[in-house]
């Protein structure tokens, strides 16, 4: 069987990283705000559009995403034998993930707008 680009131990690395990554970003963001509470909803939509806060965000949403797709492709993989099946569920899991990903940035990025 042939592997794919991320198979075996690439994408169980990949999937803990993101997993850390989000870890820190969710308890950073607990802190944050914790410390930092915004007053109204000027006040947050000023912090969270900051370029540092932004980006992190949007990295937090990316390593989500791709954290959710090794996750996802590996349940698809072990449990959906037929090909055609298993590579129409993906391509749709795949696009589903992308189009959320141009969103949350879309989201992000226009909030401070």
């Amino acid at each position: 069987m042939k592997k794919t680009p991320i198979s075996g131990l690439g994408a169980w690395i990949i999937q803990r990283f993101t997993a850390i990554y989000l870890l820190f970003f969710f308890l950073f963001l607990l802190v944050y705000f914790a410390f930092y509470p915004p007053a109204s909803y000027e006040a947050w939509r000023d912090s969270i559009s900051g370029t540092a806060l932004s980006t992190t965000t949007v990295v937090f949403f990316v390593a989500l995403l791709i954290h959710a797709w090794i996750g996802l492709r590996d349940v698809i993989m072990d449990y959906v034998k037929p090909l055609p099946l298993r590579m129409t569920v993906l391509a749709l899991i795949a696009l589903g993930l992308i189009s959320m990903t141009v969103w949350i940035t879309q989201v992000l990025f226009t909030v401070g707008a």
